[in-house]
């Protein structure tokens, strides 16, 4: 009978630590997820770097900020921070020891998400392999560097009610809004910023210029932003990165999609489409080219038509409409309707697609190829061509944009 028992408690035993094991395993898993969410290894990882290690940079009009490690290295990172001081970083901005972030980081909307999806986060981070990485100085002028400013800013511009649900809006309406206003953060590279670097609520997803890189209007207006996308075709951009005659990812997009969003399930990128779908309308930033009316063959600048037979008619057609791929459709995309060209002189010069992309959805760069005067001409004709701007790109304007593309 003591046998009998005695195996039964084994049995019980066993069962209680094999439930712990699988749900430390679904912790795990859902921290991993909402880390993916979040687009953290894209912030917090230099090119060819350690991932989660630090030392990104941020140029901002008062200086450089550098993002710091968050691998769990106790001395360099954050392996000897406690749950209450990560869930204060995130969600008020003030980290250990009481000292305060800057913007640039995005506690203004992880301030949005609940403390049990932040705290999967840091189990996520703490399962990783510790990287000891010293922090970069920020380079900041004063007063800027004086942190205990943020005391003010805060008081000013951060919102840290925790993400509450619309009773009156659906289950899924709801969760694309948690996602976009929360973890995936959207509005912080989508939304104009004020004088004091705060995300404009007034005009949120309106659209801004990051890094050299336009982030487009991603309101649901018709013109300006999504609005006149199918739900499905931008839940599947979020997904593929490319909505042929449209929108193509490209720089920073880039980057989240195939980072952070094509990782999402389906279900949560639908839902990101069905909320931005329904966001307040903002009629502002680059337009969608509507009614292009094609020039001949030949027309335009004879060095611009010259480079485009040479380098581009093969891929992309004298009608843009694609010819290997629809990711090579020209016609409908903002990218030729900006007459800045910065996302254009940006894909020019850095190329399109990740190493691992196959051959029909990758462009080479084409900036130690070709001269500023011969992009700047290949670039105005493809504005001109495709695009209803007119807009003619200035040979200082492609050395600006090449100077961005290099830091």
């Amino acid at each position: 009978m003591m046998k009998l028992i005695s195996n039964v408690l084994t049995l019980a035993s066993a069962a209680l630590l094999a439930q712990a094991a699988y749900a430390q395993e679904d912790l795990l898993a859902k921290g991993e997820y909402l880390t993916r969410a979040a687009n953290c290894v894209a912030c917090h990882t230099v090119p060819g770097g350690q991932p989660f290690a630090g030392g990104v940079e941020f140029k901002l009009p008062f200086g450089s900020l550098f993002s710091p490690n968050i691998t769990p290295d106790p001395q360099t990172g954050i392996g000897a921070w406690t749950d209450d001081e990560f869930v204060s970083a995130l969600q008020t901005g003030i980290g250990r020891d009481g000292k305060h972030y800057y913007p640039a980081f995005p506690y203004t909307s992880y301030s949005k998400m609940s403390r049990d999806d932040i705290l999967a986060i840091k189990g996520y981070l703490d399962s990783l392999q510790p990287v000891e990485q010293a922090p970069r100085e920020n380079h900041i002028g004063f007063p800027f560097n004086q942190r205990w400013g943020m005391v003010f800013w805060n008081l000013l511009f951060l919102n840290d009610e925790p993400f509450q649900a619309d009773s009156q809006r659906s289950a899924e309406w709801n969760r694309g809004k948690y996602l976009v206003e929360g973890p995936g953060h959207c509005g912080e590279c989508h939304s104009p910023r004020n004088l004091f670097q705060a995300v404009s609520s007034e005009r949120s997803l309106a659209g801004n210029l990051i890094q050299g890189w336009n982030a487009y209007n991603i309101s649901a207006d018709p013109v300006h932003g999504i609005g006149a996308w199918p739900t499905d075709v931008l839940a599947g951009y979020l997904k593929d990165g490319a909505a042929p005659g449209l929108g193509l990812s490209s720089g920073p997009m880039a980057e989240v999609v195939e980072n952070s969003l094509r990782h999402l399930t389906d279900a949560d990128r639908q839902a990101i489409a069905v909320f931005l779908k329904d966001s307040p309308p903002r009629s502002e930033g680059v337009p969608r080219p509507q009614q292009v009316t094609l020039a001949e063959p030949g027309s335009g600048s004879a060095l611009g038509n010259k480079l485009f037979a040479e380098a581009c008619a093969s891929c992309h057609r004298w009608d843009g409409t694609g010819n290997q791929s629809q990711t090579a459709m020209l016609l409908g995309l903002k990218t030729v309707n900006d007459p800045a060209a910065s996302n254009l002189l940006g894909i020019l010069l850095s190329g399109h697609g990740a190493a691992d992309a196959p051959v029909n959805r990758r462009m080479p760069s084409f900036g130690n190829i070709y001269t500023d005067q011969e992009l700047a001409a290949l670039s105005s004709f493809m504005l001109q061509r495709f695009g209803e701007s007119g807009a003619q790109v200035s040979v200082p304007a492609v050395a600006k944009r090449r100077t961005e593309s290099l830091h």
